[in-house]
């Protein structure tokens, strides 16, 4: 009777394992979708030159390391500067290591009706003929004449990934989040580049229309 009850929990376990993606085997791994990726969700931040560093903070000042982001050599400082423009000012906009050859601050569509701008939405790196603003900081202040974006939203991966996926750096894709508030994303931008986590950035205006957080799933939907 036991060997009868056995056999019959054994048969019942293998075909939950089946039916939840696993293979029969219970050594076997779980199928897992290469077109799943975890979000990241970025408030207003600034990246600083060496030379706004020094201003700011003041000379030879350095950064310290607050949280380890998921990009590899990427944290949050302990640092925080004021932004102030023609309408208004954010204060304790986290600054973001390491250092870059150009400052840029990115904001919100919202952040920019308080700060009284109208930034555009750009790819990282790409600041022309954005506005400006000044920053604040404990040692003095930068009047920046441009470098403030919207963030266009994009998923961070390696060029291996990418091949795998068909996808190649500059690809725009759809990704479709589940839950409640759920919807489709559309031209998500693809950057791929070694020493990457994959990990889609989206901002706090993005998330709170979706319902989403730290670490919840999206998925890739190719056309």
């Amino acid at each position: 009777m036991m060997d009868m009850q056995q056999e019959t929990i054994e048969r019942i376990i293998r075909q939950v394992l089946e039916e939840t993606g696993r293979a029969s085997s219970p050594d076997a791994a779980p199928k897992v979708d290469p077109f799943l990726v975890s979000v990241g969700v970025s408030n207003r931040h600034i990246h600083l030159s060496r030379t706004d560093m020094d201003t700011l903070f003041g000379p030879g000042s350095e950064l310290h390391r607050k949280k380890a982001m998921k990009q590899p050599g990427q944290y949050a400082a302990d640092e925080t500067v004021t932004i102030r423009g023609p309408k208004g000012s954010l204060s304790k906009v986290r600054v973001l290591g390491p250092l870059r050859r150009e400052t840029q601050i990115e904001v919100s569509v919202a952040d920019g009706f308080v700060l009284g701008i109208a930034p555009p939405l750009r790819q990282s790196g790409q600041l022309d003929g954005t506005p400006g603003i000044t920053v604040i900081g404990p040692h003095g202040n930068v009047d920046r004449e441009q470098g403030v974006i919207v963030a266009q939203r994009h998923i961070h991966m390696t060029p291996e990934t990418a091949a795998q996926l068909g996808l190649r750096n500059g690809d725009e894709v759809d990704v479709e989040a589940g839950g409640e508030r759920g919807g489709v994303m559309r031209k998500v931008l693809i950057r791929a580049a070694e020493a990457s986590a994959t990990e889609m950035h989206i901002d706090v205006e993005e998330a709170n229309a979706l319902c989403l957080k730290n670490d919840d799933l999206v998925r890739i939907r190719k056309s």
